[in-house]
C-alpha cells in the first residue's frame, strides 16, 4: 500500500507538470494539498515523509484524531470542509493554517473574535458555490463580493483567494464553466481592489477533474481518492454537505 501510494503521488505530480505545460502555466505555480479524508493516519505519514506536506481535512473530528500521529512530522494544514461555529477552537487548537471553506460573514466574525483573544492571524479563502447546487455550501457567485467586503474589516482572518467545488458531472464543458466562473470571479474581485484582501490563490479541482482546474487557473488541487484509492462512496456523497 504504502508503495502504491507513492506511485500514485509521482503520477499525479507529473500530470500536474504536464497540464500546467500545456497550458503555458509555470508548475511552481500549482501546489498539490492532500484531501485525507478517511485516510488513516500512517498512511498519511507516508506521504508527509515523502516532501507531500500540504494536507486538509474536511471533518473536524478527524482532523482531532490523526492529530497526534501527525503533529511531529512537518506539514501545513488546511481545513476543506464545512465549518460550525461550535468547533471553531478545535481548527484553531490543531494548527490549521488555512481555512477554504469560509462562505458566511458570521463564521468570519466568529474565528476573528478567538483569534484576537490569542493576538494571532489565519488564511482564509472564500468558498463559492459555482455550481449552484443546493447540496453545496459556498456563496453565491452574485454574492461573494459583498461578502469580502464584509469579511475585509475583520482584522485577524486575511483573505487569500477563493475555493469552490466543481459539478459532478460527466460534461466537461459544465465542469469547466464552475472553474472559469471562479476565475472571472477573481479578477472581478482584484479589479475591486478592497483593502486588505489577496487574490493569489484558487482552490479547485479535485481527483476526476483537477487538469481541467488547472487549465482554468487553479493554484491548489485537492487531491484525494487518485493518491490514496477509492473511498467506500464516491466524491459526491463526502462532498454533500446537506448531510452534516
Amino acid at each position: 500500500m504504502t508503495n502504491t501510494t507513492l506511485e500514485n503521488l509521482k503520477v499525479i505530480e507529473d500530470k500536474i507538470k504536464a497540464c500546467c505545460l500545456l497550458n503555458n502555466r509555470d508548475p511552481k505555480e500549482v501546489k498539490l494539498l492532500l484531501a485525507t479524508k478517511t485516510v488513516p493516519a500512517n498512511r498519511i505519514k507516508t506521504a508527509l515523509l515523502a516532501g507531500y506536506t500540504l494536507i486538509a481535512e474536511n471533518k473536524v473530528q478527524e482532523l482531532r484524531d490523526k492529530y497526534d500521529d501527525l503533529k511531529n512530522i512537518p506539514h501545513t494544514n488546511h481545513f476543506i470542509g464545512h465549518l460550525q461555529t461550535n468547533k471553531i477552537k478545535y481548527i484553531l487548537q490543531h494548527d490549521v493554517t488555512c481555512v477554504q471553506s469560509i462562505d458566511r460573514f458570521d463564521l468570519a466574525q466568529k474565528i476573528n473574535q478567538r483569534l484576537q483573544l490569542e493576538n494571532r492571524t489565519i488564511d482564509i479563502l472564500i468558498q463559492v458555490n459555482t455550481s449552484m447546487e443546493e447540496s453545496k455550501f459556498g456563496i453565491s457567485p452574485d454574492k461573494a463580493i459583498d461578502l469580502i467586503r464584509q469579511i475585509a474589516i475583520l482584522e485577524n482572518v486575511k483573505i487569500k483567494g477563493l475555493m469552490t467545488i466543481g459539478l459532478f458531472s460527466a460534461e466537461e464543458d459544465k465542469i469547466r464553466a464552475c472553474f472559469r466562473l471562479l476565475k472571472n470571479l477573481q479578477q472581478d474581485i482584484i479589479k475591486a481592489e478592497i483593502p486588505g484582501v489577496e487574490m493569489t490563490e484558487l482552490s479547485m479541482g479535485m481527483s476526476g477533474d483537477y487538469e481541467i482546474a488547472i487549465a482554468e487557473g487553479a493554484t491548489i488541487v485537492r487531491i484525494g481518492t487518485a493518491v490514496f484509492g477509492k473511498r467506500i462512496y464516491p466524491d459526491s456523497h463526502y462532498w454533500d454537505e446537506s448531510k452534516n
